[in-house]
């Protein structure tokens, strides 16, 4: 049962870690090729393109791996707040609390006098204790409040790979690279749709389609803006 109970989390715990990896290169790989498109519009020089495109990469990942972090940490620091007066009270109050938990049983349908014993049981042992009021009460595990310095890093390479992909023609100095870019970036958005499915649950053609529908016409946008203010220019 513990074991089944540690791959459940296991597999929560990798499924969200997918979704943030996925979105963090969407994120990426749309907000920097607008930027590339809408440059190249306004500039026909390969050089300013690139050196603006690395530009957009490390802002962007530096404020997504910022942002990122400030949240989580937000989140944890709120979380063992509320925990830590679970703790309190558990240590101030014991009866109460037990009482308590044996009450949540008792409505979802199990016979008082079983839930009071599997409370008493559960509360027995202090960490055994503080995990389950912690989970019943307050709808928290003490272990898997998350670590704002790994969501730091996660948002920071997954962005950064999605946001130089389009970059990559420019990067290598490659014939036509604006054309190679759209290419490889339509490419791109597509797959990663595709992958975003196995998160959302969605159809894969139509997801990866949906993102590139989307990704695109923020990139045409932006050419198209870039082209009216380097004409106006």
């Amino acid at each position: 049962m513990a074991n089944r109970e540690e791959e459940k989390r296991a597999g929560l715990t990798f499924g969200g870690n997918l979704r943030a990896a996925v979105f963090g290169v969407s994120d990426g790989l749309v907000s920097n090729t607008s930027l590339i498109m809408g440059v190249s519009g306004a500039f026909a020089d390969a050089r300013t393109v690139l050196i603006t495109g690395a530009a957009g990469v490390l802002a962007g990942a530096l404020s997504m791996a910022a942002g990122e972090y400030v949240s989580v940490r937000s989140q944890r620091e709120l979380f063992e707040e509320e925990i830590a007066r679970e703790q309190q009270a558990l240590k101030t109050h014991p009866k109460e609390e037990v009482d308590a938990l044996a009450q949540i049983y008792h409505r979802r349908g199990v016979p008082l006098d079983v839930a009071c014993r599997v409370s008493k049981a559960l509360s027995a042992d202090d960490r055994a204790a503080l995990e389950t009021h912690a989970r019943e009460h307050l709808g928290l595990n003490p272990d898997d409040l998350g670590s704002p310095l790994g969501a730091g890093v996660s948002s920071f390479v997954s962005f950064g790979l999605g946001a130089t992909l389009p970059l990559l023609p420019f990067i290598f100095g490659a014939g036509h690279a604006f054309f190679l870019a759209v290419a490889l970036a339509a490419i791109a958005l597509f797959a990663v749709g595709v992958a975003s499915s196995w998160v959302t649950g969605q159809a894969r053609v139509r997801a990866g389609l949906r993102l590139l529908v989307i990704g695109g016409g923020a990139g045409l946008v932006a050419y198209l803006i870039g082209k009216l203010l380097g004409v106006s220019v």
